[in-house]
């Protein structure tokens, strides 16, 4: 059977083979699916007393989601740290790993991915060099997530390769919800900052309504968000002045006053740049004109 076509579920474990079941399918995304900027390379899940991975460099990104069990992880040269399920080991391009499964084994499942699109995540804070390793809440959200691309691959067809690079999207931002450290109920700072995005308050001075330093709410807005809190305020001032210009009949002044800009000048030319389009052509292209009304 051709290995790119391997059966989703365990395989049958013989005696006196390897002591783990393991099922992967392997991609090769052409040039037209890599001007997409997220490609996947590979997906697969492994249970049981898997060997040891290492120490080697791979030359693209792996999520690797420890489903059940326990083990240990090195990067970069560094000691090996213990692993505790769920979490997820991030095997990033050009740095040398070396992990393994405890003597009892453990459950895995992985995504190997590329592209452009990979910086970005890594500027919005998916990714962190300096920590690999990341607890997660639960792993359910992304094993479901995995077997979604393991589907794909198994029904192959002409968008095989589209719908498995989707997914990657898909895995990225479930993994990023599933971390232990993220609050289910929402980020205590990122409420604070988006209940008062629109009102005429300066970072120090967010900074001093949460009893936080500058550097500290600014480190927190960055590991949450992926941007700078000035950025995250802007973002939510632009959107909710583009609900306000599809919505209402508010002159363009009346809405930058709502929005937190007192001089409508300033707001017309921030929102044209952010945008592409100024205000009221914006309007004009939500409108439903005579026959919709």
């Amino acid at each position: 059977m051709d290995n790119s076509r391997r059966p989703v579920g365990s395989v049958e474990r013989v005696e006196g083979q390897e002591p783990w079941d393991r099922w992967w399918y392997y991609l090769t995304p052409s040039p037209v699916h890599r001007r997409l900027g997220l490609v996947c390379l590979a997906v697969g899940t492994q249970r049981g007393r898997l060997p040891v991975v290492g120490p080697r460099t791979l030359d693209h990104h792996v999520a690797l989601i420890v489903l059940s069990g326990r083990g240990w992880f090195s990067w970069g040269g560094r000691p090996p740290v213990d692993v505790a399920a769920p979490a997820l080991l991030w095997l990033l391009p050009g740095v040398e790993h070396h992990y393994g499964p405890s003597e009892q084994g453990w459950s895995e499942a992985f995504a190997d991915f590329s592209g452009p699109a990979v910086a970005v995540y890594d500027e919005l804070g998916h990714f962190d060099a300096d920590h690999p390793v990341v607890p997660l809440s639960s792993a359910e959200p992304a094993h479901l997530v995995v077997k979604k691309m393991a589907a794909a691959c198994h029904r192959g067809g002409p968008h095989m390769e589209v719908e498995a690079s989707a997914a990657v999207h898909e895995l990225l931002v479930t993994l990023h919800r599933s971390r232990a450290d993220h609050d289910p109920y929402g980020n205590p700072v990122l409420q604070s900052l988006a209940r008062d995005a629109c009102l005429p308050l300066s970072v120090p001075e967010h900074a001093r309504r949460l009893s936080m330093r500058v550097a500290e709410l600014r480190d927190a807005v960055r590991r949450s968000a992926g941007c700078s809190p000035k950025e995250y305020v802007l973002r939510i001032r632009l959107n909710q002045a583009k609900e306000l210009l599809a919505g209402t009949d508010l002159g363009v002044a009346a809405v930058a006053r709502r929005v937190g800009y007192d001089d409508p000048g300033y707001f017309t030319r921030l929102f044209t740049r952010r945008v592409g389009v100024a205000p009221s052509v914006f309007r004009e292209q939500r409108s439903w004109g005579p026959a919709g009304r």
